[in-house]
């Protein structure tokens, strides 16, 4: 083994060493200052994450301040809201109640409406039996005439029974009275049969049409029937006619639709188709008449009575004439007997007193100064001047002449 080689045998393992010393100080530096940077890193982490905590803070302190003052701004806000919810649930309140009273008002007219829809299809049943449509017809007859200011058994009559010139029975459904006893027959047993049929909602329009078309031939029927009556036969006051009263102005519409000429067949058959606005006219122009003539007699019999109260009247101003003079002769009696007992009685009754034989001195009596108040009046005074031809106004209300006044003053003591 050479020098060179034992050296190298020698310092082998030291350099070694070294070298891991060398490497293990490198190691351990690089460590550190790995370890150095990512402690810097991280720290610097720390103090960013910090600073955005810190700006985190700060917003929501700034929003913690700003959610108070929103908060004090909403407080009113917040308890008219609160009030807004009372008032809702109160209006809910009232509505559930309100609902269910409707409901209730609603099943209460459903419950109506099914009575009267029954009762209507009652009342359209017992239509169509001819008794009752002939007392419907009767009764909307005596209506108008009610309406019309009438009276029963004074300006009317109804179901009154007559004998026509063929000897057949009659009786009118009424007899109205018109001025100088004459009278008006009216009928009011009109067909409806086919005029009922025709309302009904599931009628189609044709059938419509034809059921007016036979309510139109049955009034003309009806009203052949009342031509062949001759209702003006048995009774002879009467025009020669007869009112046939429709009781509906739809009803006879609807006839004239369906036959123009039903009129113009009527009126040749003396027969005049009303309705209730045209009866009720001509009974009213019957009523007024009748008005007239009451007040054409009232006027006579006021006449009458004008002229007798004034006689009477007369009469009685030459009863107060008579009276007056009388009483100013009493008057002028009661005067002079006045101053006779002045001048005569009292001054000798006086010396009584002056003698001191009584105590209580005698008052003159007064004299009347005023007298009865003359009569004024032209037809007063024409009656006192002419008391020869001056009527006496008896207490039974008869009237007789006196010759003189002193027969009146009689009359009028014993009256």
């Amino acid at each position: 083994m050479t020098p060179v080689e034992t050296s190298w045998t020698t310092t082998a393992p030291l350099v070694v060493v070294g070298a891991l010393l060398v490497g293990c100080l490198l190691g351990g530096a690089m460590t550190w200052w790995t370890m150095r940077l990512r402690a810097e890193r991280d720290l610097a982490a720390a103090e960013t994450e910090r600073d955005l905590l810190r700006d985190r803070v700060g917003d929501l302190e700034h929003a913690l301040d700003a959610d108070d003052r929103t908060a004090a701004l909403l407080a009113p806000l917040g308890e008219t809201v609160a009030r807004v919810e009372r008032q809702v649930g109160a209006l809910e309140r009232d509505r559930v109640s309100q609902y269910a009273d409707l409901a209730a008002t609603i099943r209460g007219v459903q419950t109506t409406t099914g009575e009267l829809g029954r009762a209507t299809h009652s009342l359209a049943g017992s239509l169509h039996s001819a008794n009752v449509r002939g007392a419907w017809g009767e009764v909307q007859l005596r209506r108008v005439l009610e309406h019309a200011g009438m009276l029963e058994r004074v300006d009317f009559d109804t179901q009154v029974r007559a004998v026509g010139s063929n000897g057949r029975g009659v009786r009118p459904d009424a007899v109205v009275r018109l001025p100088g006893d004459k009278i008006l027959v009216v009928d009011a047993k009109a067909p409806m049969r086919a005029f009922l049929q025709a309302q009904g909602d599931e009628v189609a329009a044709e059938d419509r049409t034809r059921l007016h078309a036979e309510h139109a031939a049955a009034l003309t029927g009806h009203v052949q029937a009342l031509c062949a009556k001759e209702y003006w036969s048995a009774f002879e006051t009467t025009p020669e006619m007869v009112v046939c009263f429709v009781p509906t102005e739809a009803m006879l519409s609807a006839a004239l639709a369906a036959d123009p000429s039903l009129h113009e067949t009527a009126m040749r058959s003396r027969v005049v188709l009303v309705g209730p606005g045209s009866l009720f006219a001509l009974l009213r122009t019957v009523a007024f008449t009748w008005q007239q003539d009451a007040l054409s007699a009232n006027a006579r019999e006021l006449l009458t009575l004008g002229r007798e109260l004034h006689t009477r009247l007369a009469t009685l101003g030459g009863h107060v004439g008579a009276m007056g003079a009388s009483l100013s002769r009493s008057i002028e009696s009661y005067n002079r007997l006045v101053g006779a007992l002045e001048a005569r009685v009292l001054v000798t009754a006086r010396r009584f007193h002056d003698l001191e034989l009584v105590e209580d001195r005698i008052e003159a009596p007064v004299p009347i100064e005023t007298g009865p108040r003359p009569l004024t009046a032209l037809e007063l005074l024409d009656e006192v001047s002419a008391p020869d031809r001056r009527p006496e106004l008896l207490v039974d209300g008869t009237v007789s002449d006196r010759p003189d006044s002193d027969d009146a003053d009689r009359g009028l003591a014993s009256g």
